[in-house]
This record gives C-alpha cells, sequence and structure tokens, in this order.
C-alpha cells in the first residue's frame, strides 16, 4: 500500500493481478464498512489526463479515498482514440502515461484504456466500482458513456474542481501566445520550431530588445533611487552631526566667554594682579612722613614753568634777576 509514496505506479500489462482473494460482488455499503487486507476494494478512474494539473489529482485523491481499503486503478487512453473521439492534445500519450505514475494516489495504470469499459474489461482488471464526476460525459454517439455503469450500481462520484481544466490552460497559452512565442525565442528556439513567420519572428525579436532596453532603464531608474535615498540619509546624518557639534561649541563657547564664563574670572584676576603691581598700597597713617606740611617744597631755580615760557630775552633776564633776589631773600 506504500509503493506509490517511494515508487512511480507500475503498469497493469507489466505485472499480474495482485489480488488474490476471490473477486466477489460487492456494494456500497460492504465498501465502506472496510474489506480485510487481502482484499481491498479495487476503484477505477479513467480520462485523457493531458496537461496533468491539481484538478486531475484532487479527483484521483477522491476516488482514492472513497472506502477505507482501496487500490487506485487509472486508465489513459491512447493518442488514436483521444484523437479519433475529443480533439489532439498538447502531450502524447507516453507522457500522459508517465504524468499518471507520478501521482500519489495512484496504485496501477492501464495503459491503451478504453473509450467504453465493457463488461469483459472490468471483469479482467476485477474493478468493483468506477469513479468519476456525475456530470454526464456525452461520446462516441452516447448521451452518457457511464450510463450502463451507473445502472449497474459500480459508479461512484467524484467532486470536479472548479477554476481550472485542460481546455483552460490551452485557451491561456492561445491567448497569450505572443508573448510565449518571444519567451521561446529568447530562450533559443527557432521560428520554425515555433511555427512562427519570418516577419513575426523579426517583429518578437525587436520587442524582446524593447523589453530589454525598458529593463535597463527601470534598473537604472530602481538604482539611483537606491543612490538619492542614501545621500539623503547621509545628508540628515551629516546635519544632525554638524547641530550637535554646533550646540557643543556654542556651549563651550559661553562657558569661556559669556557673562559669568572662565575667561572674564581670569581677565579679572590678571588686571587685579597688574593693578596692584603699578599702585602700590599707600603708607600707613602713624608714618613719620605723615607730619610734615603738606605744603609743596619749593621748585628748583633751574626749573622752568612750561606753561608761560619767557616770550623775549628781557624777560628771561628779569625772571632770573626775580629768582636770584628770591633767593637771597630765602637765605
Amino acid at each position: 500500500p506504500f509503493q506509490t509514496l517511494t515508487a512511480p505506479a507500475p503498469f497493469a500489462d507489466e505485472r499480474s493481478c495482485q489480488c488474490q482473494a476471490p473477486h466477489e460482488k460487492l456494494t456500497i455499503a460492504q465498501a465502506r464498512l472496510g474489506t480485510p487486507a487481502d482484499r481491498p476494494v479495487r476503484v477505477y478512474a479513467d480520462g485523457i489526463f493531458d496537461l496533468f494539473h491539481s484538478g486531475h489529482a484532487r479527483a484521483l485523491m477522491q476516488a482514492k479515498t472513497l472506502f477505507p481499503n482501496s487500490y487506485l486503478l487509472v486508465g489513459v487512453c491512447s493518442d488514436d482514440l483521444t484523437h479519433k473521439f475529443k480533439g489532439f492534445t498538447v502531450m502524447n500519450e507516453t507522457e500522459r502515461y508517465e504524468a499518471l505514475r507520478h501521482c500519489r494516489y495512484v496504485d496501477e495504470v492501464i495503459r491503451d484504456a478504453p473509450w467504453t469499459l465493457t463488461p469483459e474489461f472490468l471483469e479482467k482488471h476485477k474493478i468493483d466500482f468506477v469513479a468519476h464526476d456525475d456530470i454526464p460525459y456525452s461520446s462516441a454517439g452516447s448521451d452518457d458513456v457511464y450510463k450502463h455503469i451507473k445502472e449497474a450500481g459500480m459508479f461512484v462520484p467524484t467532486q470536479r474542481t472548479e477554476g481550472i481544466s485542460t481546455s483552460d490552460l490551452i485557451t491561456r497559452i492561445v491567448r497569450d501566445y505572443d508573448v510565449y512565442a518571444r519567451r521561446n525565442l529568447q530562450r533559443g528556439y527557432t521560428a520554425k520550431e515555433l511555427n512562427v513567420s519570418f516577419i513575426n519572428e523579426k517583429k518578437y525579436r525587436f520587442q524582446n530588445q524593447v523589453d530589454k532596453m525598458k529593463e535597463k532603464v527601470k534598473n537604472v531608474e530602481e538604482k539611483s533611487k537606491e543612490f538619492v535615498y542614501k545621500v539623503e540619509e547621509k545628508s540628515h546624518d551629516l546635519i544632525q552631526k554638524w547641530e550637535e557639534k554646533s550646540r557643543e561649541f556654542i556651549g563651550n563657547f559661553l562657558e569661556l566667554f559669556g557673562p559669568d564664563g572662565a575667561w572674564k574670572q581670569m581677565f579679572q584676576e590678571r588686571s587685579g594682579r597688574m593693578l596692584q603691581a603699578f599702585s602700590p598700597r599707600q603708607s600707613p597713617n602713624s608714618s613719620p612722613t605723615r607730619g610734615r606740611s603738606p605744603s609743596r617744597s619749593p621748585s628748583p631755580p633751574w626749573v622752568f614753568n612750561k606753561a608761560s615760557p619767557p616770550s623775549s630775552p628781557k624777560a628771561a633776564s628779569a625772571s632770573l634777576s626775580s629768582m636770584s633776589e628770591g633767593d637771597e631773600d630765602e637765605k
């Protein structure tokens, strides 16, 4: 039961049926109650499985978990049958077989499965129930190819996954054909491989060059924006640091040269010392010089009055004679 988790699911035509117990007819009620380990409920699901996607995987998961003990067989139609009854596929039959083998819910893959299930096919593979969505599937001239399976009580419905299908994926590819063609040309595919005309090839290559140029311009713009942002961050940091340094400088300047700064105190101290040096303190009142008359001592006779110099020689001689007379009186 754990083989599908460690290795690809085997092909039915490469191995014999592993169910050793007699294949007795089971009802849905009996299958849901559980069967012995050596008698798993053999559930069959078929399809084209082109462009295998999550919708396919979810349908197989539902088929695998319908009963407590089940063995899931998946039938894949060949390219001939598919092209005949449904249309052309993107993946060939070998690719579709391999895609199913690597799905974790699949226990066995039946290649070249029939389009309509026959009693002989059901008996050959000992199929108990057929799992498929309940929507009538009209094909090959029938309104519902599972009608006889439903009438036999062997049909178990599953739910479709909305929003995804092979047709939706193909529609996306067709809608965006130019995008995918340009991408594959850029990756090295030739115009012949892509079935692209010469004119379209040149157009796609020119568009690729334009896109490259736009991408370069976009990268340059992003780098320039990043550079400007870094410069703004750096300038903001520089301005912030400058403001901090300027505040610190102003504070230091005010501490040194402000009204109560250290420089003023130092200047006052030095000016006080200089004043003391140039004007020493007066003598005390008890000094003997204080007892003398406050009158000034007479000036020496040879000192002239600077304020009124003699205007003539006669005046000068008169002044000298008066000074001599004064000296005689003083004697």
